[in-house]
């Protein structure tokens, strides 16, 4: 493998209705694992002149679509700090990334860890643990080239994910739970930046390439996992999963789509600015419709409840199964969907 996907890969998306399926997924991620693999320092010419990162590169503005660049503040600034700004917010969720893949890596060799000979999710979490390495490895590599004190997770919350890896020890159900919370809004993000044509930056859309590519697959797999193995969960804790989603969900996606505060702080973003561009109606369906897949799953598998539905309006990411929130920047392309 030498170059980046050309294509956005899709997850594999099949009925589980018994053991049988559910393993030929399995095999088909595997083989998928074997023929189509990226490493982070053999795929990638990071010395490549046009991959160099420069701070003050135009590349780096933040769009008007955007909801921080769409902002009267935002367009008054320099030029130069107006791609810093950019940047920094690309570095961010790249370190905020490398970080919950960490997270992730030890919740799933801690999950491989029991599994007993002769099981077929071994292999293939392992496959994931190997991409998911490979990941970090892009993601620390672009912000030590950006040169800027990215911090990713505020500290108290780093200090309380580090219960995250132990999550399989309870409940295998919720921690692939979990692995969507962290995967899904960001995959949602970045399809809709590339399929917009909005990533400039060549290294960028070469890492964000590889990453959708892969994460298709681990995707896959926990959205399989959680049809295989929820519909045969005891009552108890089908409710304690049901309650813990929303929560989860909630908590992550705003984690991932949310300004960083070290960057409001380092360029002295006002507070008004901050609440006009992600205190919004606009903004909160984004964060909606980033769970809407993992929604529309646990709604599949008779998770939501008329109870539990509550904790998702009250972390304000319900919407009816099956239903998106429509954005100012969807309207045009929904309308020509409609005329065609």
């Amino acid at each position: 493998m030498t170059k980046a996907p050309t294509e956005l890969a899709e997850e594999v998306r099949e009925q589980v209705k018994d053991r049988k399926s559910y393993l030929g997924v399995i095999d088909r991620l595997n083989k998928a694992s074997v023929d189509k693999h990226w490493e982070a320092y053999a795929d990638i010419p990071w010395d490549d002149p046009d991959l160099q990162v420069d701070k003050n590169d135009p590349r780096w503005v933040l769009p008007p679509f955007d909801r921080l660049g769409g902002t009267e503040w935002y367009r008054s600034q320099p030029p130069e700090i107006q791609a810093q700004i950019g940047l920094w917010r690309v570095a961010t969720a790249m370190k905020i990334g490398l970080q919950f893949e960490n997270l992730l890596k030890r919740g799933l060799l801690n999950f491989a860890y029991w599994l007993p000979n002769g099981r077929p999710e071994f292999r293939y979490v392992y496959h994931e643990t190997t991409e998911e390495c490979h990941h970090g490895m892009m993601f620390q590599e672009f912000v030590n080239r950006t040169k800027m004190p990215i911090k990713g997770m505020p500290k108290a919350l780093t200090l309380v994910a580090q219960l995250a890896p132990w999550i399989p020890l309870i409940s295998t159900e919720m921690f692939f739970v979990f692995v969507l919370g962290g995967e899904d809004p960001i995959d949602y993000v970045q399809r809709k930046s590339l399929k917009g044509g909005h990533i400039k930056h060549p290294l960028e859309e070469t890492i964000m390439k590889i990453h959708i590519a892969e994460e298709a697959r681990h995707i896959s797999f926990a959205r399989h996992y959680l049809k295989h193995r929820v519909p045969g969960m005891p009552k108890p804790r089908r409710r304690a999963l049901g309650i813990a989603t929303p929560i989860v969900l909630g908590v992550m996606a705003r984690i991932m789509l949310s300004p960083p505060g070290p960057m409001v702080r380092h360029f002295n973003i006002p507070k008004d600015v901050v609440r006009e561009a992600y205190k919004n109606p606009v903004a909160q369906a984004e964060i909606a419709n980033s769970v809407g897949k993992i929604r529309d799953l646990m709604a599949e598998l008779d998770v939501i409840t008329p109870v539990n539905r509550q904790i998702w309006k009250a972390f304000g990411i319900w919407d009816k199964p099956g239903e998106r929130r429509p954005l100012p920047d969807e309207q045009p392309s929904r309308r020509a969907a409609k005329a065609a």
